[in-house]
């Protein structure tokens, strides 16, 4: 009797799975809207940049094409300039001082407890719900030069000078005024969004490095901030967009007397190109200027999230 090999049975080849493709045709209406909603503004504003197109066009008149002229025209006026540096130092001060008081919020809710903490979360979320309107209405009333508590407060301290002193006349006063304004309805957003990272730390960590002889501050900067980098990164690239495009604040402080020229960012200045000049091609063009600006800013955080990705 002769051995018998047995031969390896022949494999099927894998089946191709289906990919199951209603989920990407039940976006498909989403992404279409999303894109027609957010597509075709610039693209109008990238042939109306490139136009002849004023006060005459809006009532029918046909626009002429103008090339680069526009272009020409804004970048190289001075007022442009001056408003860019205004605009990018107002964001920078603004969006690093909201994170880091945001920050040192969160930090204060996580301490404490019980009732404590519940105070502070209502307080910051009545802040946060507060409307800009009325906000702006609060601390134009706060800093008014006649009857503003501010200039009562600090002239009853002795302080010379703040007697019916005009905050909002003046721009490097003006600017505070509005840094405060926008650093108070902000932080609301911060602080919870940086608590919230911080309760998915477990306190064992924690506890474990003070036994190990970690003082308070070395928690912070080896424990606590790395591992809430990547909501605090969010965060910041969120307000720095958010305080290059602040517009409706700046143009109520401006309504109570403030010299317009001298305290303009780049919202308000577009507002002036268009409604007050009438000039809707150079109001093109400075939108798309800020809406590089904004993706250059926007850059580093979408590097460090293509390299995790590759990672």
């Amino acid at each position: 009797m002769s051995d018998s090999t047995t031969l390896p049975r022949p494999t099927a080849p894998p089946r191709r799975t289906r990919r199951n493709r209603a989920p990407f045709l039940l976006l498909l209406g989403s992404l279409l809207i999303l894109i027609a909603g957010l597509g075709y503004p610039v693209i109008w504003q990238i042939f109306t940049s490139f136009q002849h197109f004023g006060l005459e066009q809006q009532f029918g008149a046909p626009p002429t094409f103008a090339g680069l002229e526009n272009y020409a025209r804004i970048f190289t006026d001075d007022r442009l300039w001056s408003v860019v540096a205004r605009s990018l130092a107002f964001c920078f001060i603004n969006a690093f001082a909201t994170v880091f008081i945001g920050l040192m919020i969160a930090l204060l809710m996580r301490a404490v407890h019980g009732g404590a903490r519940i105070v502070i979360q209502i307080a910051l979320l009545l802040a946060w719900a507060m409307p800009m309107v009325a906000a702006v209405t609060v601390f134009r009333w706060l800093f008014d030069y006649r009857t503003g508590i501010v200039n009562w407060v600090l002239t009853s301290l002795g302080l010379t000078g703040f007697e019916r002193y005009a905050w909002l006349s003046h721009p490097m006063t003006f600017y505070f005024v509005a840094s405060l304004i926008i650093i108070w309805m902000s932080v609301p957003f911060v602080a919870l969004s940086l608590f919230a990272g911080l309760t998915q730390i477990s306190t064992e960590v924690t506890e474990a490095a003070a036994i190990d002889g970690a003082s308070r501050s070395q928690q912070l900067r080896y424990i606590l901030l790395p591992m809430v980098r990547p909501v605090l990164s969010i965060v910041l690239l969120l307000q720095l967009i958010w305080d290059l495009r602040v517009f409706a604040q700046i143009r109520l402080l401006q309504d109570a007397g403030a010299p317009v020229a001298e305290t303009n960012l780049l919202g308000n200045f577009i507002y002036e190109l268009g409604m007050g000049s009438h000039d809707f091609a150079g109001a093109s063009a400075v939108s798309l200027f800020v809406l590089a600006l904004t993706l250059l800013i926007s850059w580093p955080y979408v590097r460090t999230l293509l390299k995790e990705d590759d990672q």
